[in-house]
């Protein structure tokens, strides 16, 4: 069952199980899926837990609010929650809850919420066994999982599902969520005062995940507060040594809040990862240096870059993420299989993890660093984003517009259109561009590898289809 933030030992329970928030109101960051009338909100909202609503799978990397989520869900619905962990559940588990969700949803006629964490972790054996529950209605299934559903999870449940994907939360998302467990009576309560050097921190080791996030606030708070009471103890001892013999009372100086400071929180977590970013400045540093180096074409410096960010905790998420843009940014046409290596490369650290990672990272900087390199491409979409964003727009040509529908061709649509598959070359005259742009070009395409051919084949391109001798 969701943890209910109380009891006696309530300070014994990390920080992030504390504040995990008690309804989707409070739940920072995922707002494109919890929009009024959306499938979370309406399962969150039916307070009688007796209409029906449809099964979810959460995809996301961690941290990111899949167990929070369903635990929003448990609080504010009126349907029976059960949970389970595809670590430690089996067949036979899953089938009694699916025994025991049929006779409530039939006595009682209120459905049954099973949560099921890390469903990429269960076999298609007990895979199979929830389908009859979430077939029948039986159950009302929200499962989590880090990895790719399409690889994890059987087919006939995914067609029964709505396949719903977080995103990694946002700096501001993050710092609401560390300002709200500074105060909150569930967190620190108010107890410690929070730099904004410190809080910045904290945001930027997080990289969108809220469990680092107060797992690097709570672990900060401790040291705070170690630091605090040697400071006291050690004024005391030196106040005890100056005392005289004087009988007036003095009225002790009220204790102030330990305060969580960058330093601190640079000692509180890992040391080689704070070294690397805890001004921010290593961090932006070093993640430059390395695109540069791509871009330079060193793949040795490269790999060093890449080196320093794995061994400082750097994400390995950002870091293919960094690496998929660097291959259109930097690479582009000039070689077209390096966007398909960086995104394998993203794809194999998601299956695989770290450290495992670094092997298929590796290999991508490898491919982009040794990859002939044209910009060509991304300075194309921005001169005809320009273009766009200063009004240059002008009609669709009408032998361009959409034929098929009652009434287009009276309007003149499609009339004149030359379809280039009756061309013997597959190539035609013909203008595609609006008047206002007529003549416009974007992308000019280097001599650089692959983009040498498309730049001869494109040339010839352009002299057929706009009529230039």
């Amino acid at each position: 069952m969701a943890y209910s933030g109380t009891g006696l030992r309530q300070g014994s329970t990390p920080l992030a199980v504390r504040m995990r928030p008690s309804s989707l109101d409070e739940v920072a960051g995922q707002r494109h899926l919890l929009t009024p009338g959306s499938p979370l909100v309406a399962l969150a909202s039916d307070a009688s837990g007796e209409s029906g609503s449809v099964s979810v799978i959460l995809w996301g990397p961690p941290g990111t609010g899949k167990t929070t989520l369903a635990q929003a869900i448990a609080r504010s619905s009126g349907r029976k929650f059960v949970e389970l962990s595809a670590v430690t559940a089996g067949v036979r588990d899953v089938r009694q809850v699916m025994e025991e969700a049929q006779s409530s949803r039939d006595l009682y006629g209120v459905s049954t919420v099973l949560f099921l964490d890390e469903i990429h972790r269960f076999t298609k054996a007990q895979q199979d066994a929830l389908l009859p529950g979430v077939e029948n209605g039986w159950v009302i299934l929200v499962a989590a999982t880090t990895e790719n559903p399409s690889f994890s999870v059987i087919s006939p449940l995914l067609s029964r599902s709505l396949l719903l994907t977080l995103e990694l939360l946002s700096d501001d998302d993050l710092e609401i969520l560390v300002d709200r467990a500074v105060v909150d009576p569930r967190g620190l309560a108010g107890r410690f005062e929070l730099e904004t050097e410190a809080r910045e921190a904290i945001v930027r080791l997080a990289s969108g995940d809220a469990r680092r996030a107060l797992t690097a606030l709570e672990a900060a708070s401790v040291s705070a507060s170690s630091y605090a009471e040697s400071a006291a103890t050690s004024a005391q001892s030196d106040e005890d040594d100056d005392e005289d013999d004087e009988d007036d009372a003095v009225e002790a100086p009220a204790k102030a809040k330990p305060v969580i400071t960058a330093d601190i929180v640079a000692q509180a977590v890992d040391r080689a990862l704070l070294r690397y970013d805890r001004n921010g400045d290593e961090h932006y540093d070093v993640i430059s240096a390395f695109i540069k180096s791509v871009r330079g074409s060193d793949v040795d410096a490269a790999l060093h870059y890449l080196a320093r960010m794995i061994e400082a905790g750097e994400d390995a998420r950002f870091i293919a993420r960094r690496i998929i843009v660097l291959a259109s940014e930097d690479i582009g046409m000039a070689d077209p299989t390096g966007l398909q290596v960086a995104v394998a490369a993203a794809d194999a650290v998601q299956l695989i993890g770290m450290p495992e990672g670094r092997i298929p990272l590796a290999q991508a900087v490898v491919h982009l660093a040794t990859a002939p390199k044209s910009n060509a491409a991304y300075l194309g979409i921005d001169r005809a984003i320009a273009d766009v964003r200063a009004g240059k727009a002008g009609r669709v040509p009408k032998h361009l517009r959409d034929a098929h529908y009652a009434g287009a061709k009276k309007l003149g649509h499609g009339k004149g259109y030359v379809y280039p598959h009756d061309d013997p070359i597959g190539v035609s005259r013909q203008e595609y561009l609006p008047d206002e742009l007529r003549g416009s070009t974007y992308y000019h395409p280097t001599e650089h590898g692959n983009e040498r051919d498309v730049s001869a084949r494109l040339a010839k391109i352009r002299r057929i289809v706009r009529g230039e001798s």
